[in-house]
């Protein structure tokens, strides 16, 4: 018997099928040695492509908006990248910034001032022109949302969009990844501070109070129809990479159809794709006529495939009905289930759990404390254990960080020895650690875990509290706690202004250098049960890069969710990467593609 056909006896059809005959499925087809991952012949099915220039792309729930300032996740912000264009997008390959409706850019010394100048022709899909003032009229326009803008966050690095006190959730977004996502602590709202904006179109005549000069005058200015220069609040090398996020895409000045009513196929883009049709089941795309880049764009249409559950997004998906999957809730025994085969891709996800540090508080301003509570975490464990294989250990801070980042060593042999030069020889006068979860049962046996790891290596007792998601922000915001969960969907590779996102702004800690070892500590039981010796005036450390970050571990990172998909063989350019942007100008239909080897429910494979 040919492998694949014993292959295709041992997967039963998903119709119909209750959890448990997932779970039976998924244990049959473990016993199948022929299909374990470096098969590079097996695929989930086996049907012919479509027609060349057409794609059918499930990635989620029937959108709300197509508005690329209110996209909050997928499916909107993957049909906001497709119709709208950016000054720069990201190469899903590398995840660096590329020219988009800007064909180059130059910044000052200090990377505070970037000049972004647009290609000549730029065109709107009514045929009128993009100008930079459309760039800066739809940024003012975002800004104004407030916390309709699910990102506006990303706003305030230009200088004149300012921030104000107060907390507030955003509105949730309908990624379908929400579901496993909140599961892991990251709650479906977004976190962020209330902010506020106060800006003039042109800066004033005369000189303006040095404390509101910067409130007034927005940072973003169209120097002429096509150079667009920008101001930011404080230096961020990587700032193109931040504006290929949607909410610097522009919107026409008449934007019918962006708002929160039904979606229409007449609202005007100037992307690689236009809405041509839009129901509630199905969004088509088609190739713009007034796209600068129309030559290269291979797809002529992208149907865009609202799926309900990841059970009928897979069942259209073996009837060849559909090309690729994403945006989609896997739970583990559907992983278990498509683990084998080489169309079921499996990514690092753009997201952090982690531990921050109270470093104001002793004994954890003490960098030693910090590095020895973060190399005694065994991180495979949690992932393997009380996140069942769906997450990957956190190493760094960030999934995608360069080669020369210092991944983060795990070493109880090390944690032990820095906790006896800090002072706390086996736990001994070492504080109750007062650690703050949000109320979800998976954050709370990972609190649990590492409590434990935490008494087996270092023999120190952990008070795991428990807290409204509200409640840990008020904790977090007077400083009362030790540690505290959090956890961050990062939306941009701009590293520095990630930093920021995670670290605050500036990047800097009221954080005490670590004292000289002494060959003979000094341990006190008084009330702070902290080492008698002496701590040096606490001085600023500047957190400026992911390596400062990993040295200072004022953040102790834990795991990165995964994300998932399936994608056909036969579709080219459709690339994996933490963030799940993808350019469907590079995407093709490749026809042809042989497909022997394939196990699916209509052919045999032969």
């Amino acid at each position: 018997m040919r492998p694949e056909n014993r292959s295709k006896r041992c997967l039963p059809s998903l119709r119909g099928f209750s959890l448990l005959a997932l779970a039976c499925a998924a244990l049959t087809l473990t016993a199948c040695s022929e299909l374990g991952p470096g098969n590079a012949s097996s695929y989930f099915a086996d049907t012919p492509p479509p027609p060349a220039g057409y794609l059918r792309w499930s990635n989620g729930r029937s959108p709300k908006t197509i508005d690329p300032a209110r996209a909050a996740a997928a499916p909107e912000a993957d049909i906001a990248r497709s119709i709208f264009e950016g000054l720069t997008d990201i190469d899903p390959s590398t995840l660096e910034a590329i020219p988009a409706a800007a064909e180059s850019w130059e910044a000052n010394g200090d990377s505070t001032v970037w000049i972004f100048r647009l290609r000549e022709g730029l065109k709107w899909s009514n045929g009128t022109e993009v100008t930079a003032d459309d760039f800066v009229r739809s940024w003012k326009r975002a800004a104004d949302l407030m916390p309709r803008a699910p990102h506006r966050g990303l706003l305030e690095t230009i200088a004149g969009v300012e921030r104000t006190s107060g907390v507030a959730t955003m509105p949730g977004n309908t990624n379908g990844n929400a579901g496993p996502l909140s599961k892991l602590g990251f709650q479906p709202g977004v976190q962020s501070s209330i902010t506020a904006v106060a800006f003039r179109a042109e800066p004033t005549v005369g000189p303006l109070p040095a404390e509101t000069e910067t409130a007034l005058v927005f940072g973003a200015v169209a120097h002429d129809a096509q150079t667009l220069v920008v101001t930011l609040k404080r230096p961020d090398p990587e700032f193109p990479k931040l504006v290929a996020h949607t909410i610097f895409r522009p919107i026409p000045p008449v934007a019918a159809g962006l708002g929160e009513g039904p979606l229409t196929p007449t609202t005007v883009t100037n992307g690689p794709f236009v809405i041509s049709e839009a129901s509630a089941k199905m969004i088509r795309l088609t190739r713009s006529e007034t796209y600068w880049g129309r030559e290269s764009v291979r797809l002529e249409r992208v149907d865009m495939i609202a799926a309900e559950t990841i059970e009928s997004a897979l069942d259209a998906y073996r009837a060849g009905q559909i090309d690729v999957i994403t945006n989609a809730e896997f739970s583990p025994v559907l992983l278990k289930l498509l683990l084998p085969y080489d169309d079921f891709r499996r990514t690092q996800f753009a997201a952090l759990n982690f531990y921050e540090v109270n470093a104001s508080r002793r004994p954890f301003n003490d960098r030693r404390v910090r590095e020895a509570l973060a190399i005694a975490i065994e991180r495979e464990r949690l992932a393997e254990g009380e996140l069942e294989g769906s997450t990957t250990p956190a190493f760094s801070i960030f999934p995608f960080g360069s080669a020369a980042a210092s991944n983060l060593l795990q070493d109880k042999m090390r944690a032990r020895e820095l906790m006896r030069n800090a002072g706390f020889e086996n736990g001994q006068g070492f504080p109750t650690v007062r650690l703050i979860v949000n109320r979800n049962d998976t954050q709370q046996r990972i609190a649990r875990s590492v409590a434990a790891m935490w008494k087996e290596t270092l023999n120190i007792e952990t008070e795991i509290v428990v807290l409204e998601s509200a409640e840990v922000e008020q904790a977090r915001a007077a400083g009362e706690f030790d540690l505290i969960r959090r956890g961050m969907v990062l939306q941009t590779p701009d590293s520095h202004y990630n930093l920021g996102a995670i670290f605050g702004p500036g990047f800097r800690s009221p954080l005490a250098p670590a004292p000289s070892p002494s060959p003979t500590p000094n341990v006190a039981n008084s009330g702070n049960n902290t080492a008698t010796q002496a701590t040096p005036t606490p001085a600023p450390a500047v957190i400026s890069s992911e390596e400062d970050a990993l040295y200072e571990l004022t953040a102790i990172p834990l795991y990165f969710p995964t994300s998932y998909s399936l994608v056909r063989p036969y579709v080219s350019g459709f690339t994996p990467n933490s963030f799940d942007f993808q350019l469907l100008q590079r995407v093709s239909i490749e026809q042809g593609y042989p497909l022997a080897g394939a196990i699916g429910p209509d052919r045999t494979g032969k």
